[in-house]
């Protein structure tokens, strides 16, 4: 009888708010060739010669601002993720960050050790980005190759406009849109143009056709932005917003470069100007709340917002831990392996 298993697989974080070890971890990040994409030898320099010598310590500021007793807010959350799924299914649940610990290379070891034969991966990541959930798939499928060359792999694609993560994204929020708020802004987490381009295996669609991302095409299946829109859509749709009352911006942006715009931390200060003085804000590019939602939203962006004349911000929190979720999680599992067998 086959022993199967379910891996999921979320981004990571440093193993402390040390320098050092947020220096371990930046390196290993910024190294990896889908997230910062130039030739290696630009990479390392612009790595080694400009982000490392002073990018580590505002880093570890910024962590010390949301870690928990227990550790790292995405790594906690996504082992109490593993355990509730571990509950509602048979079979064994793994969990694995692409950079830091708890690491693929181990997960991986964990599987063979446990004679895992049929593996369903989940990449933690509702949209399609080559820095996102193609570095998890390849990374993953690289051990893989190496260790359990024999092993039955399915992975679960994108999910951005399933029904039931639509429905547990509502669920999650809906006691906030219960609230009086003027405006619901989507923060989704932005890329460089170029990743855009450059997942566009047709090089004839994305940027170039009149309003790509709401022109049917089958490069969408690899378009972050077109899969953001895609998530909006649906999520306004089973909640009932009306267009005037939600708007979408991007967040995180590294370097000078051209990144997915309207930038959030521009948005969120015209809005106040606008009159949008009840905020709040989504970030369904995450399912895990973590730096990104808990530091550069609901702290930096939220001081930003008042100060130009808002009066009220809330971050709707992520999916976390909320049962919808598990139930999704648990479904797709369940899918996932008994087509693989």
């Amino acid at each position: 009888m086959s022993k199967n298993a379910v891996l999921l697989v979320n981004l990571g974080s440093p193993d402390s708010t040390a320098i050092s070890d947020v220096r371990t971890y930046l390196r290993e990040f910024l190294s990896d060739e889908r997230v910062l994409d130039t030739p290696k030898p630009i990479q390392q320099f612009v790595l080694n010669c400009f982000i490392l010598p002073t990018r580590p310590k505002r880093s570890a500021e910024a962590y010390q601002k949301v870690w928990t007793d227990q550790g790292s807010p995405l790594v906690v959350t996504s082992r109490n993720v593993q355990d509730l799924l571990q509950d509602r299914i048979d079979d064994r649940v793994e969990l694995a960050m692409r950079y830091g610990n708890p690491s693929i290379p181990r997960a991986i070891d964990k599987l063979k050790s446990k004679g895992i034969d049929r593996l369903l991966l989940i990449p933690l990541y509702p949209h399609y980005a080559m820095s996102s959930y193609e570095t998890v798939v390849v990374k993953v499928m690289e051990e893989i190759a190496e260790k359990m060359p024999d092993l039955d792999v399915r992975t679960v694609q994108p999910f951005y406009d399933e029904p039931d993560y639509i429905e547990a994204l509502y669920q999650s929020a809906k006691p906030y849109l219960a609230t009086d708020y003027d405006h619901l802004l989507f923060s989704y987490h932005g890329i460089p143009l170029r990743h855009l381009t450059k997942a566009d295996s047709s090089k004839g669609h994305c940027q170039v056709v009149k309003d790509c991302c709401n022109t049917c095409s089958p490069v969408q299946s690899t378009c972050y932005k077109a899969q953001t829109i895609a998530t909006t859509n649906a999520f306004v749709k089973r909640a009932g917003i009306s267009p005037e009352k939600y708007s979408v911006s991007f967040q995180s942006r590294l370097g000078r470069e051209p990144w997915l715009e309207p930038y959030s931390d521009q948005v969120l200060p015209e809005l106040a100007k606008q009159g949008k003085k009840r905020l709040l804000v989504m970030t369904p590019a995450f399912v895990s709340d973590c730096l990104e939602t808990l530091e550069e939203i609901a702290m930096e962006a939220k001081e930003g917002f008042l100060e130009a004349g808002g009066e009220s911000f809330e971050a709707i929190p992520c999916l976390n831990e909320h049962p919808a979720w598990i139930d999704f999680l648990a479904k797709k599992s369940r899918e996932g392996l008994t087509s693989v067998a």
